[in-house]
């Protein structure tokens, strides 16, 4: 019997250390294989600073801005160009019907002329295209009276004038298509500007948007403050020219003879007190706007950019302004920061992409931008370019 047991076969060793030694390897193979991807794979790019992706919105809709107003001037030259057309398409077709008639005319001439014996080259004179060309027949003119030259005569200029229209049809509608042409890439810019813009911001993180609001929190109080001091600086100006009035009249007065001059300040108090009121006017209809939404070449009356809601608010005042920011600009007389006075237009950034209505104290109503409504901000917000008095 001990010899039987002394040839048994040892058991548990061989199971117990050959799995481990190939989760041993397997893990090793592992770790060589992520160290050598690794060491290959491109380095991730870091993601954009706060402020960064705040820059670069602003810019966007800047760019957005400006790219709304080239689609305003094409919509405006389009609408222009399909009336002429439309003008001109009316216009053959008058003129047409009229060299309809005047043919019935001449044909019934020739038919005349055919009861009454008259031969074939006459007929045909009557019935051509272009009777002129048989005027140089002396045989054949000595047949037709002069009512009948005159209705040849008039045919002529009736076919003539329509020529000449159509032509200027023709060349409208090739004005017409280039208006479109630049109206679509206009739009497809404006779309792309802002669709990037919304997608940087929609990258954000919860934590990246509460730190983009912080700044833009700190950049309206800075542009509140600056309207603030220029608040305080217009007041104390006003103040002045008060004071200085007051005393000049109580001069004129003890003089006796400030009737001229009360009558020249008299003026120009009415001029002002003219603009003020068209200014009142302006401010009335542009305060009721306020919440409604800024959409891209919108000009009312549910929502409005920013060129579309000056449009809107000057025209309530009786005054017709052109349709965007770059015509606008060149409407009436520039005037400084400092002399601004409510109803004035405030115009941003050196492209002329944006504007305003001063309503006083460093203050204006507007439509900014896409995702915002209508309101009143600082003048300081944007880049002032500068400033024009429309009437």
């Amino acid at each position: 019997m001990p010899v039987l047991a002394s040839h048994r076969k040892p058991r548990a060793k061989a199971r117990t250390t050959t799995p481990a030694v190939g989760l041993t390897t397997a893990a090793l193979a592992s770790v060589t294989l992520l160290s050598a991807q690794s060491a290959t794979a491109a380095p991730t790019e870091p993601r954009p600073a706060v402020e960064e992706v705040r820059q670069k919105v602003d810019e966007l809709y800047r760019q957005a801005g400006s790219a709304t107003q080239e689609y305003n001037r094409a919509r405006t030259a389009s609408e222009t160009r399909r009336a002429e057309v439309e003008a001109l398409m009316a216009d053959v077709a008058k003129r047409t019907e009229r060299i309809n008639e005047a043919r019935r005319a001449l044909g019934g001439y020739a038919a005349a002329q055919y009861r009454s014996g008259g031969i074939a080259p006459t007929a045909t004179f009557f019935l051509a295209d272009d009777p002129q060309s048989y005027f140089d027949q002396d045989q054949l003119m000595k047949r037709v009276t002069s009512r009948q030259q005159k209705a040849v005569s008039d045919f002529r200029t009736q076919q003539a004038g329509a020529a000449q229209q159509r032509a200027k049809a023709v060349k409208s509608l090739e004005t017409l298509t280039d208006a479109q042409d630049t109206l679509r890439s206009s739009k497809q810019d404006v779309q792309t500007r802002l669709t990037e813009a919304r997608g940087l911001l929609a990258r954000l993180t919860a934590e990246e948007k509460a730190r983009l609001a912080e700044l833009e929190r700190g950049k309206e109080a800075e542009a509140r403050e600056k309207a603030e001091k220029l608040a305080r600086r217009q007041a104390a100006e006003a103040g002045e020219r008060a004071a200085e009035e007051k005393a000049r009249e109580e001069a004129e007065g003890q003089d006796g003879g400030g009737t001229g001059g009360g009558t020249d300040t008299g003026s120009g108090s009415g001029a002002d007190s003219g603009y003020a009121a068209k200014a009142e006017k302006v401010l009335a209809f542009a305060r009721a706007q306020i919440g409604k939404p800024y959409v891209w070449g919108a000009s009312g009356p549910s929502s409005y950019d920013c060129s579309g809601l000056t449009q809107a608010a000057w025209k309530a005042a009786g005054v017709t302004l052109p349709r965007t920011t770059w015509d606008q600009v060149e409407v009436g007389k520039r005037v400084a920061t400092a002399d601004l006075q409510p109803g004035d237009l405030v115009f941003f950034y050196d492209d002329i992409s944006h504007v305003g209505i001063y309503k006083g104290d460093g203050m204006m109503i507007h439509a900014p931008k896409p995702g915002a409504d209508v309101r009143e901000e600082s003048i300081y917000y944007m880049p002032i370019y500068g400033s024009v008095r429309p009437a």
